[in-house]
């Protein structure tokens, strides 16, 4: 096995293609002995983890890397593997991907830590909840990274062998100018519908059957097996995601989606965490301290703009275009680590300002009387203009 996982590595490494790296690369490092890197399937990891050995680590020859969903481990411990390959192959940074398909991989990943100071090990895996709620409390022994899936700004320099820099939300808020970018409404509309997912540069025509993919091994691999839930229940996953994929963002209440799934508020509470968790949706809470927030209504979304094209391609239905904006202005900016709310003035809003969201003809009308500065965020516009924020402007946050 020892011959095949080294073979496998540096197959791996020979023909890893040779795209630019992702916004995370550069923070990412190996300082701590044990590192994880969560997040949704689909998004990137493996490449990430490969780019790294193979541009920081690989001639000094003392990492390997292998995936923990090899029918080997379905009867030989993880444990006893990786203290071989440290004890007798001699390598000191093991990367280990998809660690959550191995059974009992928080304890054992616990063991290694606390037997061998002298290895850093670094895994990955695609479902997020499974990873930071490990039983054995990983979170404080691991340095964890989160990977989401492209900005505009990366499917851009990926698809247009460009070099865009991200800017920063002071810098979008200002109203920053962009380099010039032929075609740019254009390259955004096929973003929206298909460029989340970085595997959208290996074959753009089988792109949605692959996010189909996502979402069918998500809810019946990833949550099945972290929750042990009965088949009867994985169905209730994608009816949720069929729902919020029809409707305006805050249509979805508790009551509603709790008596149309014929189950109790709690259940369906606890669906739409699990469901955020492993990355399919998003939830935004009121800006609101203490019992204030508690009794106001959070809204729900998909996860990002390619997952409703997916949907909705399916569904036969046409895509809802206010609805899509507001996804891909939350996605930008949660994904760029800054914190939204919902908002009863405007549609969303951050610690500072206020965010209305709509077409190029979108009017000040529901800003009028703010106390914090406010913004109108528009489709279909190329050029910033005070208090005007071009939407694909918030796909350079990361």
């Amino acid at each position: 096995m020892f011959r095949f996982i080294i073979e496998t590595f540096h197959r791996l490494i020979a023909e890893l293609p040779e795209f630019q790296t992702r916004y995370l690369y550069p923070s990412f490092q190996l300082r701590n002995r044990l590192t994880g890197l969560v997040g949704p399937r689909g998004v990137g990891k493996t490449t990430l983890l490969l780019q790294y050995i193979k541009n920081e680590l690989f001639k000094s020859r003392e990492a390997i890397y292998f995936s923990a969903d090899l029918v080997y481990f379905q009867q030989e411990r993880l444990l006893q593997f990786v203290a071989d390959l440290h004890q007798k192959e001699g390598y000191k940074i093991i990367f280990i991907d998809e660690i959550h398909k191995y059974r009992g991989w928080d304890q054992e990943l616990k063991n290694l830590y606390d037997s061998f100071p002298s290895l850093k090990i670094v895994f990955s895996g695609s479902s997020m909840l499974d990873l930071v709620s490990g039983s054995y409390d990983l979170s404080r022994r691991a340095k964890l990274y989160r990977l989401q899936g492209l900005s505009f700004r990366e499917y851009l320099n990926f698809s247009q062998n460009m070099h865009l820099e991200a800017i920063s939300f002071q810098d979008l808020l200002k109203g920053s100018s962009l380099p010039d970018i032929p075609k740019v409404l254009t390259h955004f509309e096929n973003y929206l519908a298909q460029g989340y997912y970085p595997f959208v540069f290996e074959d753009p025509h089988s792109y949605h059957e692959k996010v189909s993919r996502i979402i069918e091994k998500t809810i019946f691999e990833d949550i099945a097996n972290y929750y042990h839930l009965k088949t009867e229940n994985l169905q209730i996953f994608k009816k949720i995601l069929t729902f919020l994929a029809s409707i305006s963002p805050g249509e979805l209440s508790i009551h509603n989606l709790a008596q149309n799934l014929s189950v109790d508020h709690k259940t369906a509470q606890h669906y739409l965490t699990i469901l955020q968790e492993v990355g399919l949706i998003r939830e935004l809470h009121p800006y609101a301290g203490g019992g204030a927030s508690l009794r106001k209504a959070a809204k729900f979304l998909l996860n990002n703009t390619t997952l409703m094209h997916t949907m909705q391609k399916y569904l036969g239905q046409q895509i809802l275009k206010g609805t899509l904006r507001e996804l891909f202005f939350v996605q930008s900016l949660q994904n760029a680590e800054v914190p939204i709310f919902c908002s009863e003035m405007g549609d969303y809003r951050t610690r500072e300002a206020l965010f209305e969201i709509g077409g190029k003809s979108k009017t000040a009308k529901q800003l009028k009387g703010a106390n914090l500065p406010a913004y109108l965020v528009k489709d279909d516009v190329l050029q910033a203009l005070k208090r005007e924020i071009p939407l694909f402007h918030c796909g350079f946050l990361y």
